[in-house]
């Protein structure tokens, strides 16, 4: 299988905590999705005859769009690619551009999952967060979004918040709960190089919450989905069955993929490509012909420890033996280490973490590695 993702790089506002590349602009808009749609065509041959299984309009806020560009992208894929019947199409959305006419729009076209940036249900976190819609429209969002029959849908809430309560978080969790979410993406916020928020921290305005707290906050996550029947399939994610998003998971698969748009990242199997992250380079090479992206082969040991990364935020781990370089001689004890201390559990060659575990799950994956 192989999967297409397409890069929206267009906000309404700029969010205190995000690093993604975007901008509040639409200088230039038409323009540089007019050179995505020349890229794809310029590329499609490289995913070659095999299936695409999964279609995923990330950004940036790719609903800011209208319909009917969202529409000719998905048109030009299905012209261009061996796109299956039962391919997941998801679109990123924002509760602001949700209503029932776009709803009805987007499932006429072909999405068949959607993506909510609901990041918070209240009012003061969604200001403090920069974030364009206010709680009403959050919930107003959800509500449509549940009762408009795509096959999936799932919500993003951010944890680990400056002053956050465990109580606080449960009841967002609740909320979510309360609302039938098939899927919950939950992220721990962190404090990235460049943003609004970093700089926040360096003037002493914010501080940021402690491990302990975040930590516990992780814990209560696990326990509430758990109890709720959505399973813990990767770090940030939990999905009911039949609702994991196939487009991650090919991500923490290795599975090859198509980045199309500026700063959008390409898989081939052996090698990756990013496209630079500068809208208006990225139009004017692509109108020219001339080089937009740089390329890197990876070594087995790159590889390796690639899917080391990966494989252990996710549910089913690491099949050890399957890796590109063998790293059991080097690792076994460390890897009985793991599972005396209930980090993780070792069966029939595939590591997996425990809850615990998860907790430390890079930490683990980086002690694992592979030596050049």
């Amino acid at each position: 299988m192989s999967g297409l993702y397409l890069h929206i790089p267009f906000c309404q506002k700029a969010c205190t905590y995000c690093d993604f590349h975007f901008s509040t602009s639409t200088r230039g808009r038409e323009g540089l999705l007019d050179a995505m749609e020349r890229e794809l065509i310029q590329r499609a041959r490289e995913l070659g005859d095999a299936p695409v299984d999964s279609i995923y309009f990330g950004g940036g806020t790719p609903s800011l769009l209208e319909p009917a560009r969202i529409a000719a992208f998905l048109q030009l894929a299905h012209d261009l690619l061996r796109v299956r019947p039962d391919a997941e199409v998801t679109l990123e959305a924002n509760p602001d551009d949700i209503t029932a006419e776009r709803l009805a729009a987007w499932k006429a076209m072909g999405i068949t999952r959607l993506s909510l940036g609901t990041q918070s249900f209240r009012a003061d976190r969604l200001a403090w967060m920069g974030r364009a819609h206010d709680a009403e429209q959050a919930l107003r969002s959800i509500a449509l979004i549940a009762n408009a029959g795509f096959v999936s849908w799932t919500i993003d809430l951010i944890y680990g918040l400056p002053g956050m309560t465990l109580a606080e978080w449960d009841e967002q969790l609740t909320i979510a709960l309360d609302h039938g979410m098939p899927h919950l993406s939950a992220y721990a916020l962190t404090v990235e190089p460049r943003t609004a928020l970093a700089h926040q921290v360096r003037q002493g305005r914010t501080v940021p919450a402690d491990d302990e707290a975040t930590a516990a906050q992780f814990d209560h996550l696990m326990t509430r989905m758990k109890a709720a029947g959505l399973v813990h399939y990767e770090i940030s994610n939990f999905g009911r069955p039949g609702h994991f998003s196939r487009h991650n998971s090919s991500y923490w698969e290795g599975v090859p993929y198509l980045g199309i748009g500026p700063a959008a990242h390409s898989f081939s199997g052996t090698t990756r490509r990013w496209n630079v992250a500068n809208n208006s380079r990225y139009t004017a090479a692509v109108e020219k012909g001339e080089p937009f992206s740089e390329t890197e082969t990876l070594t087995p040991v790159q590889r390796t420890n690639e899917l080391l990364l990966t494989g252990l935020r996710t549910h089913r781990g690491v099949q050890l033996d399957a890796l590109p370089v063998d790293i059991r001689p080097r690792n076994e004890q460390r890897i009985v280490h793991y599972v005396a201390q209930g980090l993780a559990q070792l069966e029939g060659g595939r590591l997996v973490l425990t809850e615990r575990g998860r907790h430390f799950a890079d930490r683990i994956a980086m002690e694992l590695f592979a030596e050049a």
